[in-house]
């Protein structure tokens, strides 16, 4: 199929309806008889989760499943900034001048991904990640840092896929898909945690009861499926490990990088 016929078809594809009936289905029990297939699709390591394939109700059941105890430590490096979840890096780097640059060929303002929050100033100079789950990953979203939640924002939006195609082909997909925001600030500074939604994720949800007060690993929201974390820190607030680049994989409560006073 050539590229501007797969992209017309995304575009088709891309309401929130679409979204909702695939949602529906995966949280019917009709569903449940999918999830060995699926598990074995995308190679998904059963023994991590904390119940077996036949005790999960559904296909959503086994998207949002949490993990047995200690299969992801937590870096315990006082000010160290962990990966919000199971993801590959497809961008990172120093916002410059309120842009990031450079996401599998295109840029982005801070003001369109953050939906021109007032916030959105402490953000220019800052540090970016951009966290892709595929369906393989384990979709629980942690915070990367201790913390308070000072603010959530629901940004409306389409449901674009957020793969390679979705990325490379398709227009700012990263500020045009539904997005929720999470705020948290540190004793530091604050860092922000955008949740994008996409292709096939019925829904980004907060765990109930949605904390105030966060440890860092602590549970903060999930995915219906797979899609992408963008998470910013404020200026001068990060020093971003050396080693990370793009492409390379990284696990909830891997270190990120250490979260210090500004100059």
């Amino acid at each position: 199929m050539n590229r501007p016929l797969l992209r017309m078809m995304t575009e088709l594809s891309s309401r929130k309806f679409v979204s909702q009936l695939t949602g529906r289905f995966a949280k019917s029990s009709l569903s449940r008889r999918w999830i060995p297939r699926f598990a074995a699709m995308y190679k998904i390591p059963v023994e991590e989760a904390e119940k077996t394939l036949e005790e999960y109700r559904s296909l959503n059941d086994f998207f949002t499943r949490r993990l047995k105890p200690g299969i992801r430590p937590i870096d315990a490096t006082a000010g160290a900034l962990v990966s919000p979840v199971d993801a590959k890096i497809t961008g990172c780097g120093v916002i410059e001048d309120g842009m990031l640059l450079q996401v599998k060929g295109q840029d982005y303002t801070i003001e369109e991904l953050l939906n021109g929050s007032p916030r959105m100033s402490q953000y220019l100079q800052g540090y970016f990640w951009v966290l892709y789950l595929s369906p393989t990953d384990y979709h629980r979203i942690h915070s990367p840092c201790e913390g308070e939640i000072v603010e959530t924002e629901h940004i409306p939006g389409r449901v674009y896929p957020v793969n390679e195609f979705g990325l490379t082909s398709m227009k700012r997909v990263l500020s045009r898909n539904e997005r929720l925001v999470t705020y948290i600030r540190n004793d530091i500074g604050e860092v922000a945690v955008v949740k994008v939604g996409a292709l096939n994720v019925s829904s980004i949800k907060y765990v109930e009861p949605m904390p105030k007060l966060l440890e860092r690993g602590d549970e903060l929201a999930y995915f219906e499926f797979g899609s992408t974390i963008v998470l910013l820190t404020e200026d001068g607030t990060l020093e971003p490990r050396s080693n990370l680049k793009t492409g390379d994989k990284v696990r909830m409560g891997e270190k990120l990088g250490m979260l210090k006073v500004r100059n």
